[in-house]
């Protein structure tokens, strides 16, 4: 399919191809080691190549897309060493902001619910791993700490990513991963209304430890 972006603004051209581009990579229809041809994404999205080269730069420093030697790009395959990396800056991160969270003000415990509801509702598996990360976006949000927000907000791309993959192996294993994450994270809210800041700290440790069980899986994959 083409899509038509003619009767855009040219300002707005970059910014579409970015945001197909990248809903593509997220949903699978672009996954890891597909070749993205300049010319060829240009006529597929109906724009010129300058919007399409600005947007491969854009993903490439969200770490969506990688530039190889020869000059070609491809969306990035994650390594088991990234995931070490990302797993444990999600480590570091996120149980020291469950920790200041606590106690929850009303807003977001409010914002958490709703999310918890909309994924219960999810009807696809790149909707539950939106919301997913956006769960975790509100808790850190909630600890009212700006530069800790800005660190995670600089892995979530890459999160989303990871955490798009482990959502398909949950899938093709028969679970029901929509389920499962509204259940656990009505159990972190439910820590975060009326247990203490340590509880939430740890609830938040063990969940982050459960993501680390998949690393082995994921290496058989690569």
């Amino acid at each position: 399919m083409v899509y038509r972006m003619s009767n855009l603004n040219p300002s707005t051209f970059a910014a579409s191809a970015v945001d197909r581009l990248r809903r593509e990579i997220f949903a699978g229809q672009l996954p890891p080691g597909t070749r993205l041809a300049e010319a060829a994404q240009a006529k597929r999205l109906g724009v010129s190549r300058v919007p399409v080269r600005e947007a491969f730069a854009a993903l490439e420093r969200d770490g969506l897309l990688e530039f190889t030697d020869t000059g070609r790009t491809v969306v990035k395959t994650l390594t088991p060493q990234d995931f070490e990396e990302l797993f444990a800056m999600r480590l570091l991160l996120e149980p020291a902001a469950a920790r200041m969270a606590f106690p929850l003000s009303l807003k977001h415990q409010q914002l958490l619910e709703e999310n918890i509801l909309a994924t219960q509702n999810a009807k696809t598996l790149d909707e539950v791993t939106r919301l997913d990360l956006e769960f975790h976006e509100l808790i850190v949000a909630a600890s009212g700490n700006s530069r800790l927000l800005k660190l995670w907000l600089s892995l979530r791309t890459e999160l989303e990513l990871w955490l798009g993959y482990l959502h398909q192996q949950h899938r093709d294993q028969d679970l029901n991963t929509r389920v499962a994450t509204a259940r656990s994270h009505e159990e972190i809210l439910c820590c975060l209304q009326s247990r203490s800041a340590a509880a939430c700290e740890k609830r938040i440790r063990e969940h982050i430890l459960a993501w680390r069980d998949w690393l082995p899986m994921m290496e058989l994959e690569i």
